[in-house]
């Protein structure tokens, strides 16, 4: 194979380039079938076979319970923004079919920009939202998306149609961390115990990186494949039985109507096959859970995930002493996933970015709402990868520690 870059990316992220090679084999032949996998009909016996598959091995490395059904669509994660208001208000709908609209709550934990456009879709959408938690007002300036609110910070509803989070913040690089004890952790202590929750976590850019926390306590979980486990057109759902309703009998009582395609009773009737899925998205996903499956799944994954993170903080921090680097985020609040700071000095941060090129490091620019350096070492960036860009900041750290203010 030739020479590839590494590609720090945000999405769509690296892959495999094992799982890569093997996926061209199956653009001209599927399995065996002589057909290739982008010209197969999605109703074969070849291709639902497959997606059994990838059903499987989703259920088996994230531990998904039988309370639990996995389904796949189209539209990424803002089109969840939609999906899930709208088939959790019919929920609430044919569970207090008397409640005014106005009293329906949609309970909105917002620490970042992704979560603040869910919310601002769930009032588009006439939803009365309510934010349970603004990260915002605990950040230094407070108007940054710099922290995750410790649990003092949060206030929820009663009998809510849903509470929704975002997990893992790609723009802000700000997460919820997977220790309970830590106080950036999601406050799951504080919902009602022994009920159906209606919790909803966006799970899209840290989606089998670790094991999802209280995972049986989910509403919902979705999320993109185009991070951790596939390209870009995939979204991947885990939603509980008892949120796949009649959306059209919630509908009669009053409920808005759902679109067919959004409603989650449709793909689960159907097993994902209504219209026609993102066959080869799938396709590439299936390897890539295979390959995940073959290394030791989470176990190996998260282990991998906090290496690799601890070792970027780890040069952050001595950059952040020489003056040259400067981390956006609260210390405990950093993302795993998506490594932000900025590059402090007239012209450092062009310098830096060129030096990267220059080694065939990519896609390491912020996002351009908020800009700096935005470091996305998702599954696929080896640990081997991830200690060459290392190398390279302290070199330049070290370069440039002239430049401290």
């Amino acid at each position: 194979m030739e020479s590839r870059a590494i590609n720090f990316g945000a999405g769509p992220s690296a892959l495999p380039a094992s799982v890569l090679e093997e996926a061209t084999k199956g653009l001209l032949n599927f399995n065996g079938t002589g057909i290739g996998i982008a010209e197969i009909s999605h109703r074969s016996k070849e291709f639902t076979t497959y997606l059994q598959g990838v059903e499987h091995n989703i259920r088996k490395l994230l531990a998904v319970p039988p309370t639990h059904s996995i389904l796949f669509t189209q539209g990424g994660g803002s089109t969840q923004f939609s999906a899930v208001v709208l088939n959790m208000l019919a929920r609430h709908r044919l569970i207090y079919p008397e409640l005014k609209d106005e009293d329906r709550v949609l309970d909105y934990v917002v620490t970042g920009s992704w979560s603040k456009k869910a919310a601002e879709e769930a009032r588009r959408m006439g939803g009365t939202v309510k934010i349970a938690a603004d990260s915002r007002k605990s950040s230094k300036d407070q108007t940054s998306f710099d922290n995750i609110p410790t649990a003092d910070a949060y206030s929820f509803s009663k009998d809510q149609a849903l509470i929704y989070y975002c997990a893992n913040e790609t723009v802000d690089g700000v997460e919820f961390s997977p220790d309970e004890t830590s106080p950036a952790s999601f406050p799951f202590h504080l919902l009602p115990k022994d009920a159906l929750l209606p919790l909803v976590g966006d799970h899209s850019s840290s989606f089998m990186s670790r094991p999802i926390p209280h995972l049986s306590d989910h509403a919902i979980v979705y999320a993109g494949a185009q991070k951790n486990i596939g390209p870009a057109g995939l979204t991947i759902l885990i939603v509980r039985n008892d949120c796949i309703v009649d959306v059209d009998a919630a509908a009669r009582l009053g409920a808005i109507p759902v679109p067919i395609c959004l409603s989650y009773k449709t793909l689960a009737d159907h097993n994902s096959l209504y219209n026609t899925p993102p066959v080869l998205s799938i396709y590439v996903t299936g390897l890539v859970l295979e390959h995940m499956v073959q290394l030791g799944g989470l176990d190996y994954y998260g282990g991998l995930t906090n290496r690799k993170s601890k070792k970027l903080y780890d040069v952050l921090k001595d950059g952040e002493t020489k003056g040259v680097f400067k981390g956006k985020v609260k210390e405990g609040s950093g993302s795993q996933m998506n490594v932000v700071f900025d590059v402090l000095g007239e012209g450092l941060f062009a310098k830096f970015i060129a030096g990267a090129e220059e080694r065939s490091m990519k896609g390491l620019k912020g996002h351009r709402s908020v800009g700096g350096v935005r470091v996305s070492i998702y599954n696929a960036v080896t640990e081997e990868e991830t200690d060459q860009l290392i190398a390279y900041m302290k070199q330049f750290a070290e370069q440039h520690e002239a430049h401290k203010e």
